[in-house]
């Protein structure tokens, strides 16, 4: 199986990047799924209904999420697709589902969405929550998006599930890392996959707004950047038999 897995798409211009380009890379790499972040996709930030949609009519067949998936009010309308998943370990009793197994025939595929909780939101500890998960699913075949802040805590859950999942991918800095790899030739790995939206930006905001933000510390309202858009991704390669990561590979795509 070849999955295609998409950096945070952020606002509009990164859904109409995405529009323009995603059938191309589909074709060109052969790709049997495409995940992508979402939690970034409504214009000004967070999800909405139009959002996903938009997404998933472009070609996405699984969307997560992040800190930003209860940014905005229609999220219950939102989170009881199966195919939009929010971290797993916000508390019990939290609307929507933090993973969901999907049939394609010939092999099974789960996707697992966990949020970071260094320097974000005090979650249930991601650690033990995908313990406890794993115990629940029956496929080998599993993918986790980590979203979370701080490199060190992606790395360790990285090695923590290395030989237990297929691939941990992490999200949510929106800058690509270069540190792709295969963990125990068995789990591919990448601390973090980047984003899709206005290259020439801080994190998909004009510069003039960041800039002002951090010299300032004063409230700021963020625009989006109306520079060039960018595709960030990664490219899994996946013996469906064993659930095995054979190969992971960046993607940029200008």
């Amino acid at each position: 199986m070849n999955l295609l897995f998409i950096g945070d798409v952020v606002g509009t211009s990164g859904c109409e990047f995405l529009r323009d380009n995603l059938y191309k890379i589909k074709k060109e790499y052969m790709i049997d799924v495409t995940i992508a972040n979402g939690e970034n996709s409504a214009s000004g930030n967070g999800i909405t209904r139009t959002s996903a949609g938009e997404l998933i009519n472009y070609g996405v067949d699984i969307i997560t999420t992040g800190n930003h998936a209860f940014r905005r009010k229609e999220a219950s309308a939102i989170f009881d697709m199966e195919n939009v998943i929010r971290p797993a370990n916000y508390p019990e009793g939290c609307i929507g589902h933090g993973y969901s197994i999907f049939d394609y025939g010939r092999y099974r595929l789960a996707v697992i969405n966990l949020m970071g909780t260094a320097f974000m939101e005090p979650l249930d500890n991601p650690f033990s929550v995908i313990d406890n998960i794993l115990s629940e699913i029956d496929t080998k075949n599993i993918i986790v998006d980590f979203h979370a802040e701080a490199t060190a805590e992606k790395k360790a859950l990285g090695h923590y599930l290395a030989g237990r999942v297929t691939a941990v991918l992490g999200t949510h800095t929106h800058v690509q890392t270069a540190d792709e790899t295969i963990l125990k030739n068995h789990t591919g790995y990448i601390t973090d996959v980047g984003m899709t939206g206005p290259e020439d930006s801080v994190l998909g905001v004009t510069s003039e707004d960041a800039v002002k933000r951090q010299r300032f510390k004063t409230p700021v309202f963020f625009t989006e950047s109306q520079n060039p858009s960018f595709l960030n991704a990664v490219i899994l390669k996946i013996d469906t038999k064993l659930g095995i990561c054979t190969k992971i590979e960046r993607l940029i795509l200008r």
